[in-house]
């Protein structure tokens, strides 16, 4: 056995190799250091890989998940539905554009939306739905497609992108789920939009970040799409840095007083070193989530479960649930793997409970299953700078503790 406190397992930390160290050093040295040729090489590899046409590289998910709302001109008087059970981006920019927040609860014994609760919020202002692929498991969308499909009747699209969707769009909160599949098709190929994000604790990193792609749409273009999003991330101007760089092309103009949440070149090498590395982190993360499934599920340990026939996950985080214990209990197992060294956390504290939510209105008394799934959810730690005898550490001090109770 190994002894207590020899050992600090941190929760999350970002896995960076002298690759990313040198790709960004490259940058630095290059005179590039914002949005350039990195930012741009980085879309096109991630579109090859999604299997999309176009992507757009910006400096967070949040970012991502706003201005596909702003894109879909989306704002007051219009409701957006999304999840109660996860982290306040995936709700936060919807309040953003001035739109309604309509928070679902999850199923008793799944932590995806209640999806006939879904269906039953719909109504004529219902403009977009943002599911949320947890932990990197992808959603059922065959259901919430379906569900857009049988409410187009109550639709009332508020300008043309709305119109040509001819439907409650699907904007995918897929923040964890780079990489993941569900029916053979990659996560940001499913959804009319998806969101990723990049952010220093998720499987693929550029420190902050994240990425938005996009299903292509009969009837519009997609570098209609793409010069669009450029604007919105550039206050509007109708050059980026790249472009005013040819000779005699330094004039510009201002369309929109829009934003400003580009992704930098230095960001953007990051994510290139991180892409070339992406199938070995993807790899050692499944390995991880087998070993501690194998340890656990014995023990009645109940687990977000990762690999299926219908879908594969990017293995972003690794849920349990301890049956039979509340949220006081759970606190005191988390503080006694810590002192073990091993950093455990919680997700999510559901929305309705945080106070900004608690201010709008919403009571987690109406989301019982939610609450339920919280009350009792540990996440251990689980990435790819954990050694085997980290993995064989965690679980010993997991098991010995659920034991000890």
């Amino acid at each position: 056995m190994i002894e207590p406190h020899k050992r600090r397992i941190p929760f999350s930390p970002p896995d960076i190799s002298d690759k990313e160290i040198e790709y960004v050093a490259d940058a630095m040295r290059s005179g590039w250091i914002t949005t350039g040729p990195r930012t741009k090489k980085l879309e096109q590899q991630l579109s090859d890989w999604i299997g999309t046409n176009k992507t757009v590289c910006l400096n967070s998910q949040t970012a991502c998940g706003e201005l596909s709302l702003r894109l879909l001109g989306i704002g007051e008087g219009d409701e957006v539905i999304t999840a109660a059970y996860t982290y306040t981006a995936s709700a936060s920019v919807i309040a953003h554009v001035g739109a309604k927040i309509v928070l679902i609860d999850c199923q008793k014994d799944s932590l995806e939306m209640d999806y006939d609760a879904l269906e039953a919020a719909i109504n004529e202002k219902t403009k977009a739905i943002i599911p949320v692929d947890l932990g990197g498991v992808p959603c059922d969308y065959e259901r919430i497609f379906e569900i857009v499909e049988s409410k187009k009747h109550l639709f009332r699209p508020a300008n043309a992108l709305q119109e040509k969707i001819g439907r409650i769009a699907v904007i995918a909160d897929a923040a964890h789920a780079l990489g993941a599949m569900w029916h053979g098709k990659m996560v940001g190929n499913i959804a009319d939009i998806t969101s990723f994000s990049f952010h220093a604790v998720k499987n693929f990193t550029t420190a902050e970040g994240g990425a938005m792609t996009w299903r292509a749409i009969d009837g519009i273009d997609d570098e209609d799409i793409y010069r669009q999003l450029q604007l919105f991330s550039l206050h509007g101007q109708n050059k980026d840095a790249l472009a005013k760089t040819k000779l005699g092309a330094w004039e510009y103009d201002i369309i929109g007083t829009w934003y400003k949440c580009n992704m930098t070149d230095i960001m953007a090498a990051i994510g290139l070193a991180q892409f070339e590395r992406y199938p070995g982190i993807l790899e050692r993360r499944k390995q991880i989530i087998q070993a501690y499934d194998a340890a656990f599920h014995p023990l009645g340990v109940q687990t977000l479960e990762h690999y299926t026939q219908e879908y594969t996950s990017s293995g972003h985080l690794y849920l349990t649930r301890v049956p039979g214990i509340g949220s006081t209990e759970r606190n005191d197992i988390i503080v006694k793997m810590a002192e073990r060294g091993v950093a455990c956390n919680v997700h999510y504290k559901p929305l309705p409970m945080h106070t900004a939510y608690r201010a709008l209105g919403f009571d987690i008394a109406d989301y019982p299953n939610a609450y339920a799934h919280y009350a009792n959810e540990i996440t251990l730690p689980l990435h790819t700078k954990l050694t085997d005898e980290d993995v064989e550490y965690v679980i010993e001090q997991y098991s010995n503790v659920l034991k000890s109770r």
